[in-house]
This record gives structure tokens, C-alpha cells and sequence, in this order.
């Protein structure tokens, strides 16, 4: 696999994040994700459609090529190793380690990253709850839903937390929920459709509609 510079390694791995779901990623959309001009993406687009990463048509948007897939996930599987690493052997907090991560993700080295992966003992997710891909860019998948879906008195186990800014990981530690956390919903509000939960050993509390939508559980 070729070395790719730090700006297109990042504009690859967002266009892969915005691209999941959708057919195409419009020019405007991937500009404001990356805090940038759209004629910056633009140029940026041509580069990595004449290194065959993307299909890009000028006014119809763009997606990744097959092989711009596998370059995304070679990058997320760095990014997301690297976090495991420094939560679990440097004892990062949760929400420090993403920043750290940004940066590391961009050595590319493949036998560091497997001697890596192979260190840490193959981890299958994030500190975040986050699949992460192997080798092959595979990556597991578990059933998983929302707070707000999950039925009231339903035990439940906290898997994933899609957002991941600092502010809410803050939030979620003030609150003593993290991966792993065993919770059940008490009552649903309809009035701002907020919900009550309870964790095993604590009173009963609410949190925000914006927080349950966050949270991702399993049965």
C-alpha cells in the first residue's frame, strides 16, 4: 500500500466517517466537516481521483474507490488501535485519547501496527466502543440500539458512544457511564423526551434526549 500525506490521509478517513450510508459526499459537506474552503476540496479531490481513491464527478459529489476504502480502514484500524494502547496500557482517560490517536494514526508503518495489534491481543473494539477493523479491514459487528429504544426495565450494557468530543465523554464520566456500563431505563418523559435510568448500586437519574441518542447498547 503507498504512503499518502497527512491531509490526504484525513481527507480519505472523512469522506469514508460522512460517506457511511450515503452513495455520495457532496463537496460543501466534506468542507465543513474539515473547516475548509470548498475549492481546497476540490483540488483535493482531483489529487486523490488521479490516485484512483475516489470516483468524483465536478456538481454530482464523490465516493471512495475500493481501494480508497481499504486505504480509509488501514487508517481508522491505526487510529483505533492506537487509542486501545493508550487507555489501556498508558492509562489515557477516554477522552484524551482521541486527540493523541489523530496523530499517531498517520505513522503508517504495517509491521508496527501489526506488532501493535498483536501486543494488545487482537482488541475488537475501541475504548469508545468502536469496531476495529483487522488486517483485512474486517470488522466485527454486535446488534446494538440506541438509549432511547431500548424498552423500559430492559437490562441493558453500554457498547458504544458515537459522540466522542471531550465536553461529552466529560458528561458521560460525570455520570458514571462508560463501556461496559450495566443500566436499565426507568421511565421515558414525553415532554422532552427525556429518560430516567438507573445503574446497578445508584439512585435513579435523567439524562437528555441528546445524551440517550449517544449511547448505544446490547442486550
Amino acid at each position: 500500500m503507498l504512503n499518502y500525506s497527512t491531509s490526504e490521509e484525513n481527507y480519505i478517513k472523512t469522506i469514508y466517517h460522512l460517506q457511511n450510508g450515503q452513495n455520495t459526499v457532496s463537496t460543501n459537506a466534506l468542507a465543513e466537516k474539515l473547516s475548509t474552503k470548498p475549492a481546497s476540496v476540490t483540488d483535493m479531490m482531483k489529487k486523490l481521483k488521479t490516485k484512483k481513491l475516489l470516483h468524483y464527478q465536478p456538481y454530482q459529489g464523490f465516493r471512495l474507490s475500493s481501494e480508497g476504502k481499504k486505504v480509509a480502514l488501514d487508517i481508522i484500524r491505526r487510529h483505533r488501535l492506537w487509542e486501545y494502547f493508550l487507555a489501556e496500557k498508558l492509562k489515557f482517560k477516554w477522552d484524551e485519547v482521541h486527540a493523541v490517536a489523530e496523530d499517531l494514526e498517520h505513522v503508517s508503518s504495517k509491521k508496527l501496527i501489526d506488532k501493535l495489534d498483536e501486543y494488545l491481543g487482537h482488541p475488537r473494539f475501541d475504548p469508545h466502543g468502536d469496531p476495529i477493523p483487522d488486517s483485512l479491514g474486517k470488522m466485527d459487528k454486535n446488534q446494538q440500539i440506541t438509549l432511547t429504544e431500548l424498552p423500559v426495565n430492559q437490562p441493558a450494557e453500554v457498547c458504544r458512544v458515537i459522540n466522542q468530543s471531550g465536553e461529552m465523554l466529560e458528561l458521560l464520566q460525570h455520570k458514571k457511564i462508560t463501556i461496559g456500563t450495566r443500566l436499565e431505563v426507568k421511565r421515558k418523559f414525553g415532554f422532552d423526551h427525556s429518560i430516567e435510568i438507573k445503574l446497578k448500586q445508584q439512585p435513579a437519574f435523567l439524562i437528555s434526549e441528546q445524551l440517550a441518542k449517544n449511547i448505544f447498547v446490547t442486550l
